[in-house]
C-alpha cells in the first residue's frame, strides 16, 4: 500500500512491528461516531493492544483505545468500543483465508486522516519467537552502529 504525503499519521503501533513479522498490509476505513472522529482528528487515539477479528463475513478492531471528546457531554463514547472496518469484499476473503489456514492474524499498524476520513492499516501478521525478536534487537542495533560510524567518518 502506498502511503501518500498528504495523509496525515494520528497513531502508529511499534509494538506490532516488535511482535509479528508484517507480511501484506490493507487500508481500511473506520465507522466512527461524531465524538470519536473529532477526538482522533486531536490525537487522542493509540493502538498499542488493538487487534482486528474477521465476524460474520465484516471485519472489527477490538481494543482500539480512542479518549472521550471533551465537548461531546453526555453523548460522548465508550473509549474501548468495537469498531467496525470498511474493506471491500474481495478484501475480506483473502484475510478470512490467511487467517484461518495459515495462523496469520489481523493487527492494526497506523491510523491516519486521507481526504478527511480515518483510515487504518491493517498488517496481516505471523507472530515472532523470542529469538526472532532477539534478532530483530541485534539487527537494529548493527543498523544504528553502523550509521554512526558513518556518520563519524563524514564529520572528519
Amino acid at each position: 500500500m502506498a502511503h501518500r504525503a498528504e495523509d496525515k499519521y494520528l497513531a502508529q503501533n511499534r509494538k506490532a512491528y516488535h511482535d509479528y513479522f508484517i507480511e501484506e498490509t490493507y487500508e481500511a476505513g473506520l465507522v466512527l461516531t461524531g465524538s470519536e472522529i473529532k477526538s482522533v482528528r486531536k490525537g487522542s487515539a493509540h493502538l498499542r493492544d488493538a487487534y482486528a477479528r474477521v465476524e460474520n463475513g465484516e471485519v472489527f478492531i477490538h481494543n482500539m483505545h480512542i479518549g472521550p471528546y471533551e465537548q461531546a457531554n453526555r453523548f460522548n463514547h465508550d473509549p474501548l468500543r468495537t469498531r467496525k472496518c470498511l474493506l471491500h469484499r474481495e478484501e475480506i476473503r483473502k484475510l478470512v483465508g490467511a487467517v484461518r489456514e495459515r495462523g496469520y492474524t489481523l493487527v492494526p499498524t497506523r491510523l491516519y486522516l486521507r481526504n478527511g476520513f480515518a483510515k487504518v492499516e491493517l498488517g496481516l501478521a505471523k507472530g515472532k519467537k523470542l529469538h526472532d525478536k532477539r534478532e530483530s534487537v541485534k539487527q537494529r542495533d548493527a543498523n544504528r552502529e553502523i550509521a554512526r560510524a558513518l556518520r563519524e567518518r563524514q564529520r572528519n
